[in-house]
């Protein structure tokens, strides 16, 4: 029986084995999507306590809390850190199975050098290791990012945003990089006619623009895109049900953003015409600037209203979803590729029944100008875990070329997240040593070895076009 934990965790043999511990273990972290605080980076703050630094904002945890019972005041509410921390631990032992269990253990002997189970009876000392860890100078913010060997975080940041984190970090020098990435979700949300007016507004004042017609706001937008460019943007990303492909013409997005600018009610159709050509216009900027432009596609947000209303966004009411994805996406890909628009593109599925559906679609639009131009991304949210991590990685080397993938990313609000990329390149390491064992692969660890260092980070390092502690 192997120990839990242990040096070759995941790893089931020899080939496994030396194909992470020689090719992967050491290659540093490039972070291209997460959601980060920018100004705690800027400020290399230090959390009071690991509650601070392992529990706020995470709806993964907060999921499993619920599910166990726990009530909302230990959550998100009124209680103590302490009180927060020793419920999480109450909760661990019955996290058995869930991908939360390996993480949390993980991030604790990587940090914290804990290796005693997160349990009621040893909260409190844990509690109190960490937590007095976390308050030194080499557990500040950086010295948490450097530990993970950590090259690159892109956080995600609104149009809006005046970067002035981004422009503090970067005249630090603390051996890694920050770059914003552009999530323009908000500037194209026809849904809700006041909140985007109050958008629209906030855009204007932001940018100096009188904002009147679609030209004055794409132009106000523009400005945005721009001003990201120059200080260091190269991704944007979009969190949407599916991609929009809406027929439209110019002059009927002219029209439909006076009803908007009017707040008077769209139909259906105009409010996937607008959202349609807001996506086009976004990518045809994206192309412009050589930008990486990524698509989360499928969730199912805020579906607990009472919950919703009390909490607001992102606080763990959100699940999968079941949207039509194929021929949108197809429509929405064929029009920025007729044009010669179409940037370096990633696709996420919520749904893995989607998984074939997108690593397919891939495909189509891989032109030869540019290896993996087209990139199947790696398991998300609900599937960055074992069984999810496993099923994107064989989809792809069944449908695609695995040798050009860009990898892992943390998707994630914690600084203690980043084993997820250890998580992922140990089941990687699995997966191909397995094929040596079965002599479904040569027995060319060289090679081999070198197609996993590609994957776990040069071939991020080239498609991105970062340049990391150069």
């Amino acid at each position: 029986m192997k120990s839990f934990l242990d040096d070759n965790f995941l790893l089931q043999n020899k080939f496994a084995e030396e194909l992470y511990h020689n090719y992967a273990k050491h290659q540093p972290i490039l972070d291209y999507h997460n959601h980060l605080i920018p100004q705690q980076v800027a400020e290399n703050i230090n959390f009071e306590n690991i509650t601070q630094a392992w529990l706020y904002g995470d709806h993964y945890k907060w999921r499993a809390l619920r599910a166990n019972g726990v009530p909302e005041k230990y959550i998100t509410g009124d209680a103590t850190d302490k009180e927060k921390f020793i419920k999480w631990a109450e909760t661990v032992p019955f996290t058995v199975r869930n991908p939360l269990y390996h993480w949390t253990h993980l991030e604790l002997q990587r940090y914290f050098d804990i290796h005693e189970l997160l349990t009621a009876e040893s909260a409190e000392r844990i509690y109190e290791e960490a937590s007095a860890k976390l308050r030194t100078p080499e557990f500040s913010v950086h010295g948490l990012l450097n530990r993970m060997n950590v090259e690159v975080i892109c956080t995600t940041d609104d149009p809006t945003d005046d970067l002035r984190y981004h422009q503090e970090f970067a005249k630090q020098d603390v051996g890694f990089k920050m770059y914003p990435a552009f999530r323009p979700d908000k500037a194209m949300n026809s849904d809700d006619l006041d909140s985007f007016n109050e958008y629209i507004d906030k855009l204007a004042a932001v940018t100096d623009f009188t904002i009147e017609s679609i030209s004055d706001y794409l132009s106000a937008l523009k400005s945005r895109h721009d001003f990201f460019a120059l200080n260091g943007c190269k991704v944007s990303d979009h969190g949407l049900s599916y991609a929009y492909s809406e027929d439209f013409t110019d002059e009927e997005i002219r029209l439909i953003f006076i009803k908007i600018r009017a707040k008077r009610p769209l139909t259906e159709e105009e409010n996937l015409q607008f959202k349609s050509a807001m996506l086009v216009y976004l990518a045809e900027w994206d192309h412009e600037k050589g930008w990486v432009q990524q698509y989360h596609l499928g969730p199912l947000r805020n579906n607990n209203t009472r919950m919703f209303e009390k909490l607001g966004p992102d606080t763990g009411w959100d699940s999968i979803g079941d949207f039509p994805q194929a021929a949108h996406l197809s429509k929405f890909l064929n029009r920025l590729d007729t044009n010669n628009q179409l940037a370096k593109t990633i696709l996420y599925s919520i749904n893995s029944t989607d998984n074939e559906t997108f690593a397919a679609m891939t495909g189509n639009f891989n032109d030869g100008t540019i290896a993996g131009k087209i990139q199947f991304g790696s398991a998300w949210w609900y599937h960055d875990q074992k069984i999810g991590m496993t099923n994107q990685i064989n989809t792809l080397s069944n449908l695609g070329l695995i040798s050009k993938f860009v990898g892992m990313l943390t998707d994630s609000r914690s600084f203690l997240s980043f084993p997820r990329h250890e998580y992922f390149r140990r089941l990687l390491c699995n997966i191909f040593g397995e094929d040596i064992q079965n002599g479904e692969l040569p027995d060319d660890l060289p090679w081999i070895g070198k197609i996993i260092s590609d994957i776990c980070y040069h071939n991020a390092k080239e498609y991105f076009n970062f340049s990391g502690k150069e």
